[in-house]
Order: C-alpha cells, then sequence, then structure tokens
C-alpha cells in the first residue's frame, strides 16, 4: 500500500457541502463526478494524495441514503492507494480481513475499488484504490 488517497464524508446535500468547503474552507473548485455503479455523485477537492472527497445519494435507491439514514452525515471512509488491487485484496484476505468485494469495482475517475469492512479496521471502512488519478 503506497500511502492515503483521500478521505471521503458522508453528506446529504452535494451542492451545499461544496459551498461550504468551497467559500468557508478556500478550497478551489472540485471535480464533480456521478458514479452509477454506486448510485452516488461525488465531489472531489485536490489533486494527487490526500485529496477530501464529498459523496452523496444519487437517489432515494443508493446505500448512501440508507448510511445517511443510519448514521448521518460525516467522515464515511479512508481511502488508500495500492499498486495492484488484486494481490492487496488477497494479502487482506489471507490476514483475516473481511472484505466487502469478492473482486474490485468501478470507482471514481476511473479507478478500481474494493472496500475493507470497518470490523477489520477498528471501526473504520477503508477503500482500497487502484487507477487513474485526477491530473
Amino acid at each position: 500500500m503506497t500511502g492515503l488517497d483521500h478521505v471521503a464524508i458522508l453528506v446529504a446535500d452535494l451542492d451545499a457541502a461544496v459551498k461550504l468547503f468551497r467559500d468557508t474552507y478556500g478550497l478551489p473548485e472540485p471535480e464533480i463526478e456521478h458514479v452509477p455503479t454506486e448510485k452516488v455523485r461525488v465531489a472531489i477537492f485536490g489533486h494527487g494524495a490526500g485529496r477530501i472527497e464529498l459523496v452523496s445519494p444519487a437517489g432515494p435507491d443508493s446505500p448512501m441514503q440508507k448510511a445517511l439514514e443510519k448514521r448521518g452525515e460525516g467522515l464515511h471512509h479512508i481511502c488508500i492507494e495500492v499498486p495492484d488491487i488484486g494481490r492487496a485484496m488477497a494479502g487482506l484476505r489471507a490476514g483475516g480481513a473481511p472484505l466487502l468485494d469478492e473482486k474490485p469495482r468501478p470507482g471514481a475517475g476511473g479507478a478500481q475499488v474494493a472496500f475493507v469492512h470497518p470490523r477489520g479496521s477498528r471501526g473504520v471502512l477503508v477503500e482500497l484504490r487502484q487507477g487513474p488519478k485526477q491530473p
């Protein structure tokens, strides 16, 4: 694993959250993307490692809508960059980490992603990410 890729914050209203992070915290205009496989809209602030990603449900059937109803807004996950997601998943599986995904799936920015259940990471949902970065 090569380091922190991003921190994701779950928000109910993406436009309002973008305005807050842009206007109050002075972050630059984010890249906004719809990720249909995850049923979310994301706003990504920054480039390279250490980005901030706001995640919002794209509709009432989104798993993120259920998460909002259960836990409310706040930290959703941290994402760790990996050079070979298949190998990283195999190593985690061999070490007993409970993976939420059997195989990588498409994520934002053309990446491949997989998630580790929070019970395997001291209560934190961890995303593994391999693939293209924002320029």
